[in-house]
């Protein structure tokens, strides 16, 4: 009867999301337009930290792919460091060469945008997700289409990421 559709899910585009990296510069998402993109939450203090190392790996491994940390102090306190401390900590003990951003919230009312578009099918168009601890990573192909998300279990190298990548 109307021309409605209430089938259609709203999504918005990730290309349209900036943030500041822990320098405080914007990263604009849209700059990474066709590549694969890899958003980690991330912690200093966790059990899961040493997977900075197999991130690092990673992003020397695959040209077409974008890593981001995104420092977080939601989950047991375990990133109370400063920004500078957090840069300061990543370069001395893992060398790490891949994008840090500053240090937000990735869940609860002051969610930052990215989380939520990560998290809401309303924005994504994929799936909803909640961010269960540190370390959990969600992947987005060359067109900015979330393809899933993995738990802090699921190391950066397991076939169940880099399959992902060589596709």
């Amino acid at each position: 009867m109307g021309l409605f559709s209430f089938n259609t899910i709203a999504q918005e585009s990730i290309y349209d999301i900036t943030i500041n990296d822990i320098s405080g510069d914007k990263i604009y998402f849209s700059d990474f337009k066709g590549k694969y993109i890899l958003i980690v939450n991330v912690a200093s203090e966790c059990g899961f930290t040493p997977q900075y190392h197999d991130l690092e790996t990673l992003q020397r491994r695959f040209d077409d792919l974008v890593i981001i940390g995104v420092p977080c102090n939601q989950f047991g306190g375990q990133e109370p460091a400063s920004e500078k401390e957090i840069s300061a900590f990543c370069t001395s003990n893992f060398n790490v060469s891949f994008l840090l951003t500053e240090k937000i919230n990735v869940k609860g009312k002051e969610q930052h945008p990215l989380y939520q578009w990560l998290t809401k099918k309303s924005k994504n168009g994929k799936l909803n997700s909640s961010v269960k601890w540190n370390f959990q990573k969600y992947v987005i192909n060359q067109n900015g289409e979330l393809v899933n998300y993995f738990y802090s279990i699921t190391k950066p190298l397991s076939p169940k990421i880099t399959s992902i990548f060589t596709q």
